[in-house]
């Protein structure tokens, strides 16, 4: 082994006590979220406290950077070491970007920010159920305060929220956002405008009242068809649904059950397997690399939604599942045509939830937190007058205004977390995974057919070997060229939308 080889080989060891690090963090959230009894709350503050601290100082530290130093200039990002494979090269320069972000922030500033947003969650929780906004607010707007300090400590050159999205979209601008959601809005304006004027489309047998325990047996059926299975993973209950990630060997996913909606739980199941199904595709070798991490949270998102929407909601999946849907619940599914549920699950109504969402209205959500993000971070919006902007925007974007802030500004866990900058990377992931979809189609011609007879583990081998293997190899822009051949662009998502709810309503 050549010294460059056992220095690369060290700081893989250091980074692999880190990145163990953060998923015990990441197991601490899970258990808060789905087992800790609320007496927890104030002694699991403390422990994120201290591990956020511990974790700060593994990837800040001499040990750490001296390694790195050994191998790429840290300053000018000149790769030192001769002989290195251009994956560890690429990975090197992704531990550089790593450090000097870490670094930026004073390890009192990591370790209060992880304290506030464990308490900020609990409050969130206890606003939400009581419809209590002025409860949340304090919070809100200390964690408003302390993502500006966030960003000024990491820099930018434009707007503070570039510092915070390229937090979970590396290389991307609120200027280039803006200009994206900006045509993407226009697309599922028009379509919402036409599709209410159509023949409104009936979706009454999947709402009613269905047995919990029959829903998540169903979804279980999908879930191993998925190839996500009880030996590297498990699904709880929690009131914002997730998937944590502690290693590819162990990830899991929570669900809830919506009152009236049958589809939910598969919609919710489906698309957290599908966070969980990347996770597991990340080579476990690489653990602790960057080549053994995610690209990005947009790329995440691509692939839920690809297994959520483009599968979940097709056609051939459900001739398959149709009627085995109809004999484990019966009641006003019997006689229902595949035609007719497929365009019952792909109704086209502005809901109040995000999650609860159809396609075509789902990127309006995200534009609406976005641009309330901004305004929020910039100082142009107080935090008094959260809900009532809400439910303007909700007005402008879907033509509904929510009755309380439960079902407004307090629906979605993401502030309490202190996650500005994420709300854009779900309609990213879906323009990602539109495009990557493309190249999909193009590959295997026949998969409809073979959805169709109940086949899916095709899909989780070609998205793993297209997407998961390579880890943060590439940028999010690089690796779509890789995988379809063309510079991604809205397009594919765009004509995906037109055509499919055009049939869908015409008429």
């Amino acid at each position: 082994m050549t010294t460059a080889q056992k220095d690369y080989k060290e700081l893989h060891e250091i980074s692999r006590r880190a990145r163990t690090l953060t998923g015990i963090t990441h197991l601490l959230d899970w258990d808060q979220e789905t087992y800790m009894p609320p007496g927890g709350a104030a002694n699991r503050a403390a422990q994120l406290e201290l591990l956020a601290g511990i974790t700060h100082e593994e990837k800040t530290g001499k040990k750490f950077s001296t390694a790195l130093a050994k191998l790429i200039d840290i300053k000018e990002g000149q790769i030192l070491a001769k002989g290195l494979s251009s994956e560890q090269q690429a990975a090197l320069r992704e531990w550089r970007t790593d450090y000097l972000k870490h670094k930026a922030l004073p390890k009192k500033f990591v370790e209060e920010y992880a304290k506030v947003t464990s308490q900020a969650i609990l409050v969130w929780r206890d606003a939400k159920q009581s419809n209590a906004f002025p409860r949340f607010a304090p919070f809100l707007d200390k964690l408003i305060s302390m993502a500006r300090k966030r960003a000024d400590y990491l820099g930018y050159e434009d707007h503070p929220y570039d510092a915070l999205l390229n937090e979970f979209e590396p290389g991307t601008t609120t200027k280039e956002i803006t200009k994206l959601f900006g045509g993407l809005r226009t697309t599922a304006v028009d379509l919402l405008k036409k599709t209410s004027k159509a023949k409104q489309v009936d979706d009454s047998f999947v709402h009613g009242k269905f047995s919990q325990d029959k829903q998540l047996a169903f979804c279980k059926k999908i879930m191993e068809n998925m190839s996500y299975t009880s030996t590297h993973g498990r699904v709880d209950l929690s009131s914002h649904p997730f998937s944590a990630a502690f290693h590819p060997t162990d990830s899991r996913i929570t669900t809830r059950f919506h009152p009236t909606s049958l589809m939910s739980c598969v919609s919710v199941i489906m698309h957290e397997v599908g966070h969980a199904l990347y996770e597991m595709g990340l080579p476990p070798e690489q653990y602790g690399s960057p080549l053994g991490d995610h690209l990005s949270l947009g790329m995440h998102e691509s692939q839920s939604r690809f297994w959520e929407t483009r599968i979940g909601q097709s056609k051939p999946f459900w001739k398959h599942y149709l009627p085995l849907l109809q004999e484990e619940f019966g009641g006003k599914l019997k006689g229902v045509t595949l035609d007719q549920f497929y365009r019952g699950i792909n109704k086209v109504e502005p809901t109040m939830i995000r999650v609860e969402a159809d396609e075509v209205t789902y990127p309006l959500h995200v534009i609406l937190r976005f641009e309330l993000e901004k305004a929020l971070i910039e100082g142009s919006l107080n935090i008094r007058d959260v809900p009532e902007a809400w439910n303007a925007k909700m007005k402008e974007l879907l033509g509904i205004t929510p009755k309380n802030d439960t079902e407004g500004c307090l629906q979605d866990i993401h502030w309490a977390m202190g996650a500005f900058g994420y709300f854009p990377t779900y309609t990213l992931g879906n323009l990602y995974a539109a495009h990557i979809f493309e190249a999909f189609a193009q590959q295997h011609p026949n998969w409809e057919k073979r959805v169709a007879s109940g086949e899916l583990k095709f899909i989780r081998e070609w998205l793993k070997e297209a997407v998961h293997q390579h880890g943060r190899r590439y940028s999010s822009a690089d690796l779509l060229k890789k995988i379809t051949g063309k510079k991604f662009t809205s397009k594919a998502y765009t004509d995906y939308l037109t055509s499919k709810y055009s049939e869908i309503y015409k008429g």
